[in-house]
């Protein structure tokens, strides 16, 4: 916990949340339980929720323009800075074909 955050719970009592885990948080706690037929279905909705907004936070959707062909030098290897964002790309995958599974059970 950076210094900020520490003196802010020291004086309050309530640990601060960053933006990043404040966003999971709010999502997870803004169903209306009018939505959900029963106490797991809200559950299992709210943590759809929250892996939403992780994803959103650890690894947001990025505009890029898509790779073509060969690359001068004659080599189809990605730069590192590729690799990290396909990396970025796959972790926001997961974790949305998670919450899109719990969402769907019935």
């Amino acid at each position: 916990m950076d210094d900020l955050r520490q003196a802010s719970a020291d004086v309050s009592g309530v640990e601060v949340l960053s933006p990043a885990a404040q966003a999971v948080w709010d999502a997870a706690w803004q169903l209306s339980p009018v939505n959900c037929k029963s106490h797991e279905d809200r559950r299992r909705q709210q943590i759809a929720a929250a892996l939403r907004a992780a994803a959103d936070q650890v690894a947001p959707e990025e505009q890029r323009p898509p790779r073509r062909g060969v690359r001068p030098g004659g080599t189809d290897a990605l730069t590192p800075e590729e690799g990290a964002e396909d990396q970025r790309a796959a972790t926001r995958r997961r974790l949305l074909a998670i919450a899109t599974e719990l969402e769907g059970v019935q």
